[in-house]
């Protein structure tokens, strides 16, 4: 005998088909294991789909009057509460064009008269443990994302709500990751009114590990404040930090000092693309290279820096490499070359102008838009020097 437990927790089927005899056949093999519900007529099916508890899985036959099954099917599938119910039909019908629109109208399964009752458990059985196993994914994918919501909430809370205001200085600054979480990282160390530190950096990889390590920088940039003034001995103060916290990953740095007292800067690089600049009565485009070795790996790393002075109508750019490594449809790069062209010819009167023409001028060369859909994170900061 069956304990009321027991059958409250039997999983539900719904018999559809028009002969009392198949309908009775296959009750008769399935309500010993599960709760059974019939309906002789696809009108019927589509009634007691919405009565509570819904069923588990559907068995419908293929031949019936006035609605057959290739449309019950269908109209189950369209609906956003019995899309996810397994089907699988009933039938005599053994041709392959019969079975193809079965599946194309959405069934997951055939079960073939005359009823094997072997057969008829073995197929109910499978479809209903799929299901679990496709809910549970479902369920995992759900809280994965939500973790990574939470994820790319805490990063981006780690990144400058505002750009620091620095006499004669406009700057811009623009972060898209590639994907929910990123490995790309900008920060500032304003010093006063007059001098700022700027460090721009990226993490190997994608993903969550990049994005933790990212995330690592912004605590071990806030202890390189007592030196921020020399370039060399930030980025040495951040290995030193990094190194032994992670194996399969390294780290990519600029870091650009600004005093506008003197109206000198300084710069120093950790494996990382040069620094840009052009204006300020000089032509082309320049790049400003200093680099040492990548963060994160080798202890005994050494870093030297770079000075030179910079004037009114000077413009600076620290970015990361998802700049010029952007690919378009025919996997050809954005390049280096392309990305001083655009640089030496545009003519913006901010710095917000430029960073979102840049932007503009990748997205439409590549096809792509400015959401996820990049290969890699893209990180700019512009600078431009508005007064002596």
């Amino acid at each position: 005998m069956t304990s009321m437990n027991e059958a409250d927790q039997k999983q539900n089927l719904l018999v559809v088909d028009d002969a009392p005899s198949n309908i009775q056949i296959v009750h008769s093999i399935l309500k010993d294991a599960y709760k059974v519900r019939v309906a002789t007529s696809g009108a019927r099916a589509l009634e007691l789909v919405k009565v509570t508890p819904p069923p588990d899985l559907i068995l419908l036959d293929v031949m019936m009057p006035g609605m057959n099954g290739y449309e019950v099917c269908a109209r189950l599938k369209a609906d956003p509460e019995t899309k996810e119910i397994p089907v699988i039909f009933l039938t005599a019908q053994t041709e392959a064009e019969d079975e193809t629109r079965g599946f194309e109208a959405g069934a997951v399964d055939y079960i073939h008269k005359p009823f094997s009752p072997a057969v008829v458990k073995a197929r109910v059985q499978t479809h209903l443990t799929l299901r679990g196993i496709r809910e549970q994914l479902a369920a995992q994918l759900n809280s994965i994302q939500k973790e990574l919501e939470t994820a790319r909430q805490i990063q981006f809370s780690i990144l400058p709500d505002t750009i620091p205001k620095i006499a004669g200085l406009d700057m811009a600054a623009r972060y898209i990751p590639a994907s929910a979480v990123a490995g790309d990282f900008y920060d500032f160390i304003p010093i006063d009114d007059h001098r700022i530190g700027i460090l721009v950096a990226d993490v190997s990889g994608h993903g969550m590990p990049a994005a933790l390590i990212a995330s690592m920088l912004k605590i071990a940039l806030a202890a390189q404040v007592p030196h921020a003034a020399d370039p060399a001995l930030v980025l040495s103060g951040l290995n030193q930090v990094l190194c032994g916290k992670f194996q399969q990953h390294y780290v990519t740095a600029a870091y650009l000092y600004l005093d506008m007292e003197t109206h000198t800067a300084r710069y120093a690089g950790a494996g990382h693309p040069p620094l840009l600049m052009w204006g300020g009565g000089s032509d082309g485009v320049r790049d400003v290279l200093e680099n040492g070795l990548f963060l994160g790996k080798f202890k005994i790393a050494a870093y030297s820096s770079v000075e030179f002075p910079i004037s009114r109508g000077t413009w600076a750019l620290l970015y990361t490499d998802g700049i010029p490594e952007a690919a378009n449809s025919s996997d050809a790069e954005f390049g280096a070359e392309r990305f001083r062209e655009f640089l030496a010819t545009e003519r913006y009167v901010s710095a917000d102008k430029l960073a979102d023409g840049l932007l503009e001028d990748l997205s439409r060369w590549s096809g792509r838009g400015l959401g996820h859909d990049f290969d890699d994170d893209l990180t700019i900061v512009a600078i431009r020097v508005v007064d002596e």
